[in-house]
């Protein structure tokens, strides 16, 4: 039995890795939603099929589609090698865990469930946390351990 040895990569503690990340992360939002939106359409097309083929029972898929469309991409982006949406990518942003271990599937998708909960009871103040906390933390960040940081000083 061999136990694999995850490198451990601790988020930085200089304070220019989190500058100006809180914009960041909106305009990266939106070009992930964005993105999502766009993936949806092939899915709803394969759900039609799914629900022809079915006879009807794939078409239940409908009302859930955009949250399994956006849960998978986060859950391969941001649980992938490079720890970040490609929304976050071009924003140059990564996610840490500030336990140092990589992200991962599940991780990331409780995430961004935690994320949509959060959002869904205190918008628009969601992002005024990040105002008040140590290296711009939301709360969904702080609630599972991660820090958005600029990639560059990663």
């Amino acid at each position: 039995m061999t136990m694999h040895n995850e490198e451990l990569r601790l988020p930085s503690n200089d304070w220019r890795a989190y500058q100006g990340v809180l914009s960041r992360r909106v305009f990266a939002f939106l070009l992930d939603y964005a993105i999502i939106a766009l993936l949806w359409i092939p899915a709803a097309v394969v759900v039609f099929f799914l629900g022809l083929l079915t006879l009807g029972l794939g078409f239940m898929l409908y009302p859930a589609l955009f949250a399994i469309v956006a849960m998978l991409y986060f859950g391969l982006t941001v649980g992938g090698r490079e720890q970040a949406s490609p929304g976050m990518r071009l924003m140059g942003l990564a996610i840490a865990r500030t336990d140092g271990r990589p992200m991962d599937f599940l991780t990331a998708i409780v995430h961004l469930v935690i994320f949509w909960i959060a959002n869904a009871l205190l918008t628009p103040l969601i992002l005024l946390i990040g105002l008040f906390t140590d290296r711009s933390r939301l709360l969904h960040d702080l609630l599972i351990g991660t820090v958005t940081v600029r990639r560059d000083m990663y």
